[in-house]
């Protein structure tokens, strides 16, 4: 018996997109400089990830499907990333983040370097290094920070602070067998940054030189962080979400916080063992860098990275993905009820994809998490059930026999796919599931947002924050004479670009 559709005459589609349509036509870019800016960086999370993640909080907060449940979704600037390395069409995540915080392409697993460095070279890394917008914003007089829930020496992160021909120098004990005098990533961080008010993050393993149970308070970096700032200001060393509530943010100029040995848990397994870790999310470790950073006058530079969006998609374990997605959302959010978007420029984009994708037909309402239940001539070829959620490769690739003795598909009859241990299957069988080269979303809001505009290559990210904001190399525009004869000193380019697009909306009325 064939289902009755709902009924539908189109009028809700054609309002909508009217609608759409003269918001855009009365879209003016804010051509401000932007006094904050903050970077979200989803770890691997690609197009294929933010349509699932999408969905996936719809059915998870009962809102109809296709809505656009995700803040960023909402920006009214989006472009595309190129996010290969000099060295790779698939590239790791220290490449990129070179890329996006440093505005130079660079080699597949190396960090604030340029090209002329080859990964585990630290021969080469001297007189290569290049710096971030961590630093140009540092040199302007801007606080800044960096929040992850990966460990805090992870790629991304440390693309911000440190030079490294190796992303996995992340402690001393990984330079053992190295020959040069390249230095661990941890030291760097502490040791050469000491002007970073906010460090947020896991990875407290890697401040210590001797395993846990060994150690010695006078080996530890965590140390050495606490004797400096107790010379510079009032600086609070935390470990814990506990400690993290109890900061009185208005009395503390310098934050380190390390709240997991390795990596922070993921969002959903810290939501159901009730947070017995006492480790913060994603969206309160945001809301204490904002409070600490916007005391600055001079405004500030934030990354704030969903590091474990990745890691769910390495493991294949999709549900953690997406839930860790929403968390991600979830710090958006925060960041625009404090700050607005006047004068704050926040970008939200990815380092790379992951070969996830949302296959079959499902009907609206199928699970995301379940099996689609196909129709006659959609059925597998194996007449096994699928998920809708599929990986190109990973730890749930076929291992099992099929009925012709050869590897097939495992019986997912009975199989509880919205498990949040569920390993999705695969096509090819890996250890880890594997990044994608596909290009990936840019979504802005704020001033200048509206130079995100096309096709870039995953560089260009960096210039155009740094434009925004006055900082690094590109700052001519940033003169503000006092005889400027528009009065809301902006800079005469600024200006004309002002005045274009009033002409082009006063010409817009007589279409």
């Amino acid at each position: 018996m064939l289902a009755i559709a709902s009924t539908d005459d189109g009028k809700k589609w054609n309002d909508q997109a009217q609608k759409e349509l003269t918001d855009a036509l009365n879209l003016k870019p804010n051509i401000k400089i932007a006094k904050n800016v903050i970077l979200f960086l989803g770890d691997g999370m690609g197009v294929s990830t933010v349509s699932a993640a999408r969905l996936y909080k719809a059915q998870k907060d009962n809102i109809a499907e296709g809505m656009s449940t995700l803040a960023f979704e909402h920006f009214p600037h989006v472009a595309l990333s190129k996010t290969y390395n000099l060295d790779a069409q698939t590239p790791d995540s220290a490449g990129t983040g070179t890329a996006f915080l440093c505005g130079v392409k660079a080699n597949a697993g190396t960090l604030g370097v340029n090209g002329n460095v080859q990964r585990k070279n630290c021969s080469l890394q001297k007189g290569n290094e290049v710096m971030s917008i961590l630093h140009w914003s540092k040199a302007e007089g801007k606080s800044v920070g960096v929040v992850t829930t990966s460990r805090i020496t992870h790629a991304t992160p440390a693309a911000a602070y440190a030079h490294s021909a190796e992303r996995d120098w992340e402690n001393d004990a990984n330079l053992n067998d190295v020959e040069g005098n390249c230095t661990d990533i941890a030291k760097q961080l502490i040791m050469d940054n000491p002007d970073i008010e906010v460090i947020l993050g896991g990875g407290r393993r890697n401040f210590f030189t001797i395993p846990v149970g060994q150690r010695n308070d006078s080996l530890n970096l965590t140390q050495i962080w606490e004797t400096d700032k107790s010379t510079k200001g009032k600086g609070s060393y935390v470990t814990t979400k506990s400690q993290l509530d109890a900061i009185d943010v208005k009395n503390t100029d310098y934050l380190l916080g390390l709240f997991a040995e390795s990596h922070m848990e993921y969002d959903l397994d810290r939501e159901l063992d009730n947070n017995s870790l006492d480790q913060p999310s994603l969206p309160e470790m945001t809301k204490t860098a904002i409070d600490i950073l916007k005391k600055n006058d001079k405004g500030f530079f934030l990354l704030v990275e969903g590091a474990r969006i990745d890691h769910g998609h390495h493991a294949s374990k999709a549900r953690k993905a997406l839930h860790d997605t929403i968390a991600f959302d979830d710090a958006i959010n925060i960041a625009m009820k404090e700050l607005g978007t006047e004068e704050t420029l926040l970008v939200v984009t990815a380092d790379h994809s992951h070969v996830f994708s949302m296959a079959g037909y499902p009907e609206t309402g199928n699970d995301i998490l379940g099996l689609v239940h196909p129709t006659p001539d959609d059925e597998p070829k194996d007449n096994l059930p699928y998920t809708s959620l599929i990986y190109g490769n990973g730890p749930g690739g076929a291992l099992v026999n099929g009925s012709d003795g050869h590897p097939g598909r495992q019986n997912l009859t009975g199989v509880d796919t919205t498990d949040p241990e569920y390993v999705f299957q695969a096509a090819v069988h890996m250890s880890s599931e594997t990044h994608s080269a596909e290009d990936v979303g840019i979504f802005a809001i704020g001033p200048m947002a509206h130079l995100f505009h096309g096709v870039h290559d995953q560089n260009y990210i960096a210039h155009v924050m740094a434009y925004a904001s006055c900082v690094g190399a590109n700052k001519k525009h940033c003169d503000r004479p006092k005889d400027d004869p528009i009065g809301s000193g902006v800079s005469h380019t600024l200006a004309h670009s002002l005045i274009l697009v009033c002409i082009l909306n006063h010409i817009n009325k007589y279409l």
